[in-house]
């Protein structure tokens, strides 16, 4: 297994450049069943982590381009009567697809981004009195921008809740950038990618794996402890649930997988926990999206690892 993941590393960090960190925590995120959002200013590589993640792992693959027009029918499909049969007929939509891609998701109406709630909750979708069961895999990686940008619809609680993790990719360094300048195109190398390095079966076999990872009693309380923190501490204006807490678990676990251990280790959950728990609290005191992460991360260095 880990030749397999440092196999769909080294090609990935060959498209995104100088991200090592957040390439890996993408793929984790997707070893743990869970959905990912990315959250940028334009043109910092979203969508090409986005593709690539979708190009590498081979899976059957749709683009929905969120603008303010979008309508629930164009995400899930419609029935439509068909003349020459005399009978309505479902024509599926994009979110029929192992891996969906909601691209500035934000820029589309809270009527249009509810759409993909049940999908991604539930793994199905009700058309019409008729529920549908969506591809096995079923991922959504969703982009948005910053909501000071114009036209942005902020993603309510509860759909934030369904994202398992949550990325910031932010400028490259100086010598990532320099190389993408010299560069080949980053579209043009997606486009070459023939054969995934990481197939399905590797993938399905990596997240049969992840809840095997062996998470000890006094694992367990560093956890605990730090769910009770964001509830009691008063940073926060709502702790984390326990649905968060078995999400902080799962994706810990995976990330210990990734670095191939078979016990979860407190430094697991110390890596994970903002990308896992940052679009899940909301600090008291309003401030910048930095300071923000800064007040989530305060909470690792104030509850003490057994």
């Amino acid at each position: 297994m880990r030749k397999d993941i440092e196999r769909f590393l080294e090609a990935a960090n060959e498209i995104v450049l100088g991200k090592e960190h957040e390439v890996r925590l993408a793929l984790v995120c997707l070893m743990a069943r869970g959905h990912l959002l990315i959250e940028d200013l334009p043109g910092v590589g979203k969508t090409t982590l986005a593709q690539a993640l979708a190009r590498l792992l081979g899976l059957d693959f749709q683009r929905i381009q969120f603008t303010s027009d979008l309508l629930p029918a164009d995400i899930i499909g419609a029935t439509v009567y068909e003349k020459a049969q005399g009978s309505f007929r479902f024509h599926p939509g994009p979110i029929f697809s192992s891996l969906v891609l909601a691209d500035e998701v934000n820029r589309a109406t809270p009527k249009a981004q509810s759409a993909l709630l049940e999908a991604m909750a539930e793994r199905q979708v009700s058309v019409e009195g008729a529920t549908r069961a969506l591809p096995e895999p079923f991922f959504v990686i969703a982009t948005q921008n910053p909501e000071s940008q114009l036209g942005t619809f902020p993603l309510p609680e509860s759909q934030l809740d369904r994202f398992l993790m949550r990325l910031s990719l932010g400028y490259p360094d100086s010598s990532a950038e320099r190389a993408l300048l010299r560069g080949e195109d980053r579209s043009d190398l997606l486009h070459r990618i023939d054969t995934p390095a990481l197939p399905v079966a590797q993938l399905e076999a990596l997240q049969q794996a992840v809840p095997r990872i062996h998470a000890s009693d006094a694992l367990l309380d560093y956890l605990q402890a730090l769910l009770r923190h964001t509830r009691e501490s008063g940073a926060f204006r709502h702790g984390l649930s326990p649905r968060a807490g078995l999400a902080l678990l799962r994706t810990a676990q995976a990330w210990a997988l990734s670095h191939d251990r078979g016990a979860v280790l407190p430094e697991d959950i110390q890596a994970v926990f903002v990308p896992v728990a940052g679009h899940r609290l909301e600090p008291r005191e309003d401030g910048t999206a930095g300071a923000h992460e800064d007040r989530v991360r305060e909470a690792l260095e104030q509850v003490a690892i057994p």
